[in-house]
């Protein structure tokens, strides 16, 4: 009788076990990772029965029926187990929340691979594992998703070179005007016609920051035309290597304008690397010399506005040029005319009159303009694809939906 009685109790122990253990996941697929590099595998399944997203409408993939309203011990978590091809046992390689029905395995590699999923309980009570399944990483080529921004890089790239062979033949490129260079030549006739010196300062950091170069160039016009007017030319600098580069550009622009006689290696020197200590002696020369035009072409920081307020005391005209956007506002404000940002670097370009350089910014203008016009045909197209048949995401239908979701994902990204 003792032995009956304690196999009922086993019985009805193990039922009630069974009955707690959480309904397994179902309908697992593995699939490989669309544009990636063949580490990457995508698996979905179909979420347990005892998890909580069933119980309302929010899950996509609520397809059980008669889900109770509260449940005695709800789905946490997923685990997901993987096997290598030559393996015998699972191992753990991540986990979800409940309601979550993919998960990405990473860092793989081009072999065979299984996976299960497991239900984890509130309780701790893991469901048996759902069927297996099975995939290997495939290495793309070509990201398809990014297939609009290469033919645009192609096509701005292509311009590149194409315009760059232009120049290298000899052809005139019309580059678009920039006011800020156009006035150069009237700020180093006022300086010449007032007897008086024009001050050049390449920026504050060393000759590896491209803004610095770019200056530098824009310093090879001014000296050309300080030789060609007999002007004065002062150029203070921070950096002894700054120095010397604008010594050699200077000497190249006086020999070029059949001036040599005229450099003056002096004129061009290092005062000191301290920010302020450099801005307190180039203030003071203003003051006591006055010169007639300044320039101020590189990277700026706080000395930005004491410069331009300072020159603007003496009556000077000012040009400045600079890629930092914080002193930008200042020079605005301050300057009589400002290369904002790229205008600065195009302004290098154009001035060097280097093949490379002028068909580089030829070529980019066309980038430009082709980006120009993609905005403005996505903007019209977004718009005109709220009026006509609106989905339920607002991206229209028909011709205009596929039209505008190709602008999205295709060429904007997700």
């Amino acid at each position: 009788m003792r032995i009956f009685i304690t196999l009922a109790i086993i019985i009805l122990s193990g039922g009630t076990l069974l009955a707690q253990q959480p309904t397994p996941p179902t309908n697992l697929k593995v699939a490989d990772f669309v544009n990636d590099a063949g580490d990457r595998l995508q698996l979905t399944w179909n979420l347990s029965e005892d998890d909580p997203a069933l119980d309302g409408s929010d899950a996509e993939d609520a397809s059980t029926e008669d889900v109770p309203a509260e449940l005695d011990n709800p789905i946490i978590q997923y685990r997901i187990d993987r096997q290598t091809s030559g393996d015998s046992e699972f191992e753990e390689v991540g986990t979800v929340d409940a309601g979550i029905d993919e998960y990405v395995a990473k860092e793989l590699e081009q072999q065979k691979y299984t996976f299960r999923v497991i239900a984890i309980a509130a309780d701790g009570s893991v469901s048996v594992p759902s069927e297996t399944a099975s995939g290997t990483p495939i290495v793309q080529w070509i990201d398809k998703s990014k297939i609009a921004f290469g033919i645009f890089m192609l096509i701005v790239c292509g311009s590149v070179v194409y315009f760059i062979e232009m120049a290298k033949a000899g052809r005139t490129l019309n580059v678009r005007k920039i006011a800020g260079l156009e006035a150069i030549e009237e700020a180093v006739g006022r300086a010449t016609e007032m007897g008086r010196d024009c001050l050049f300062v390449p920026g504050i950091q060393d000759i590896n920051d491209i803004q610095t170069v770019a200056g530098i160039t824009v310093l090879s016009r001014v000296a050309e035309l300080t030789a060609e007017y007999d002007a004065g030319l002062d150029v203070p600098t921070t950096r002894s290597l700054v120095m010397t580069t604008a010594r050699e550009t200077v000497e190249g622009a006086y020999t070029a304008a059949g001036r040599p006689d005229l450099y003056n290696p002096d004129n061009i020197y290092y005062l000191t690397d301290e920010q302020f200590g450099f801005v307190a002696a180039v203030t003071g020369k203003m003051v006591r010399e006055k010169p007639a035009a300044c320039f101020y072409m590189g990277a700026f920081y706080a000395e930005s506005l004491i410069f331009a307020e300072t020159a603007n005391t003496v009556g000077a005209i000012q040009i400045a040029g600079t890629a930092m956007p914080s002193q930008l506002p200042f020079f605005v404000a301050a300057c009589d005319y400002v290369l904002i940002g790229e205008e600065f670097f195009a302004a290098s370009a154009y001035l060097s009159g280097e093949p490379q350089q002028l068909g580089s910014l030829k070529g980019q203008d066309v980038g430009k303009f082709i980006a120009a016009i993609f905005l403005i045909v996505g903007a019209v197209l977004m718009t005109v694809g709220e009026f006509i048949s609106p989905g339920s995401e607002g991206e229209g239908s028909g011709m205009f939906r596929e039209v505008i979701l190709f602008i999205k994902d295709g060429l904007l990204g997700n």
